[in-house]
């Protein structure tokens, strides 16, 4: 988003202090999040001397970060203003020069940040950078809410893996197709179109051979605004299939995560199908599960359960969680869940040169 008069936007139009404005911040990083990945979805709030508000929002790789897009709308009134951002303005040069030299260029008096940046390339340099040219920094204004809103960024700059979430549909009893394999719909249409988001926020999507051979899905964004993501087949799909091109791999699912890393990937989809979600359930490879579930009932125990495999054999050896989200789309129930502890698969962290492509 280019930076334009706060008016203009659905945010408020006046920003009495830090807090209202970090918040309006986060809401422009929240609708730039399908197209800035694999950077870091960043909003930005300017507040000149003269109470003029201007916004910003990190556009497509190779296009402004959110500070500099604040900065080309506030123009010379961005001199003795006030910035919010919720991430550290970069301190090195991508595909564009670093932001903390335009904030410096510009002339800004006080810079308000929510999170200092991981990423070994900036953590920290460009808010020194800042206090060293004389403007006040305050940072750790709405950090919590940042910090959730940057889960995947922040993962994959401290470990090198992406951020996993793993899709899944079924019925009130938990089942994800009948006895004889129809799955075609379970839910309806404002859940697909949500999963189709989440495809979009992603940089890949993961599907077991299994399921391409079964179903020949395209996993493509149709239902949504945003990019494809790369698809990931594991295992052999058939020449033949939808979801060609597609990178496929075999192996251990941690190897498959640090590849998938090494390549650029914050977040990724697991769209299954049974085996392929109990296998990255059972390893703890999970950060976030979405549950869709229609109000429908097969009845009995012969339709495809949401896992396959072994599960747990006895009740104080579930898996637990903490529900994050609880929504209702068109006749369906979403369910976000979070791991009551965090995954253990954590990899070490490694060069960014190795873990992803240059941020823009």
């Amino acid at each position: 988003m280019a930076g334009v008069p706060l008016s203009d936007v659905d945010t408020p139009t006046s920003v009495p202090g830090d807090e209202q404005a970090m918040a309006a911040a986060l809401a422009l990083a929240a609708g730039a999040r399908a197209r800035a990945h694999p950077n870091p979805w960043v909003g930005a709030v300017l507040r000149s001397v003269d109470g003029g508000v201007f916004v910003g929002a990190t556009a497509a790789p190779g296009g402004p970060h959110a500070e500099v897009a604040a900065l080309a709308g506030a123009g010379g009134a961005a001199r003795g203003s006030t910035i919010w951002s919720t991430l550290e303005p970069c301190a090195h040069h991508g595909r564009t020069p670093p932001c903390a030299d335009a904030l410096i260029a510009a002339g800004v008096s006080r810079v308000v940040v929510a999170l200092e940046d991981p990423d070994p390339r900036v953590a920290g340099l460009g808010l020194q950078r800042l206090r060293d040219a004389g403007i006040d920094v305050v940072s750790g204004v709405g950090v919590e809410a940042a910090t959730d809103q940057l889960a995947p960024y922040l993962k994959h700059r401290r470990t090198g893996r992406p951020w996993v979430v793993l899709k899944l549909a079924a019925t009130l009893d938990g089942r994800t197709a009948a006895a004889d394999g129809s799955s075609r719909w379970i839910t309806g249409p404002e859940a697909r179109a949500d999963a189709h988001r989440l495809r979009a926020e992603s940089d890949a999507v993961i599907v077991g051979a299994g399921t391409v051979r079964s179903d020949d899905p395209s996993l493509t964004v149709r239902l949504a605004e945003g990019p494809d993501p790369m698809r990931v087949v594991l295992g052999r799909a058939p020449v033949e299939a939808k979801v060609h091109p597609a990178l496929e791999l075999e192996g251990d699912l941690g190897a498959v995560l640090d590849r998938l890393g090494e390549r650029g990937c914050v977040q990724v989809l697991v769209e299954g199908g049974a085996h392929v979600a109990g296998a990255f359930h059972r390893a703890g490879l999970v950060d976030r599960y979405v549950l869709y579930l229609a109000p429908r009932l097969l009845g009995g125990d012969d339709g495809r359960a949401l896992f396959a495999g072994v599960g747990a054999a006895t009740l104080a050896d579930a898996w637990e969680g903490d529900i994050v989200e609880v929504s209702r789309l068109g006749p369906d129930l979403r369910v976000e869940l979070a791991p009551a502890v965090e995954p253990a698969e954590l990899a070490p962290a490694v060069e960014p040169a190795a873990v992803e492509p240059e941020r823009a």
